[in-house]
């Protein structure tokens, strides 16, 4: 697994994708929170959080993380690799694992450098410090179960086709389905067990500061669960 995840990260930065993909994260991310006019303009809130952060972050990572796992598998299926790889004397779920670290680990070195917005939003608190450290941590710790989630649906989506860019729609599309689709749904329908489904509420509840185990349940839950039906979309494919 470590030789592919090695591989992963080698491939991301030996490329302009790795670099392209925090820029662009980073980017959206400044534009919008400090420049842009708007509601999510930091500046322009009147109050010292991080709140604006935590709402446009999911968003630019549901077109951001697809595009990062799109090639994951559909790469090697399209220059036929794919087979090559199989045969390595390594378990099938290892493999899976050293792609879904190998992108996990890029975009978590895009979230870095935003620690950089804490420490400017604590600063400009009035009193300085006037920040709430528990709701910015949960919403911290919610983020990293969001791009874990992310992360094992674009691996998934990569699978079903040697194409990248069908892979990349696929990918958005669960994505958005489990981040807000679910809770419109659950509005239509009035089902609090539909809303329950979706990213969006256990995301909402991290971010209040609290660390409910179901929050976290649900989050590895949906994490494997698309892990292990990457794990069976390539064993079709290996029959």
């Amino acid at each position: 697994m470590l030789a592919i995840l090695r591989k992963e990260i080698n491939s991301f930065f030996a490329s302009p994708i790795g670099y392209l993909v925090i820029a662009i994260f980073l980017t959206l991310n400044g534009l919008f929170l400090w420049l842009f006019k708007g509601e999510f303009n930091i500046l322009d809130y009147g109050f010292a959080e991080l709140s604006s952060f935590f709402l446009l972050a999911p968003w630019i990572l549901i077109f951001l993380i697809p595009a990062v796992t799109m090639r994951s598998f559909s790469d090697e299926k399209k220059q036929g690799t794919l087979e090559l790889l199989l045969t390595k004397p390594i378990s099938l779920f290892n493999i899976v694992l050293g792609k879904y670290f190998g992108a996990f680990i890029l975009i978590l070195i895009a979230l870095l450098p935003t620690l950089l917005y804490v420490y400017t939003v604590y600063e400009l608190g009035n009193p300085v410090g006037n920040l709430d450290m528990g709701s910015t941590l949960g919403s911290y710790f919610g983020l990293l179960f969001l791009v874990a989630a992310y992360t094992a649906i674009g691996v998934f989506s990569s699978t079903l086709s040697d194409n990248q860019i069908v892979a990349f729609i696929t990918a958005v599309f669960i994505c958005f389905l489990f981040y807000i689709g679910f809770e419109g749904i659950a509005d239509f329908a009035a089902s609090d067990f539909i809303n329950q489904l979706g990213m969006s509420v256990h995301f909402k509840s991290m971010s209040r500061g609290v660390l409910d185990t179901r929050d976290i349940i649900y989050f590895i839950s949906i994490t494997v669960f698309f892990l292990m039906l990457t794990k069976l979309n390539l064993n079709k494919a290996n029959a």
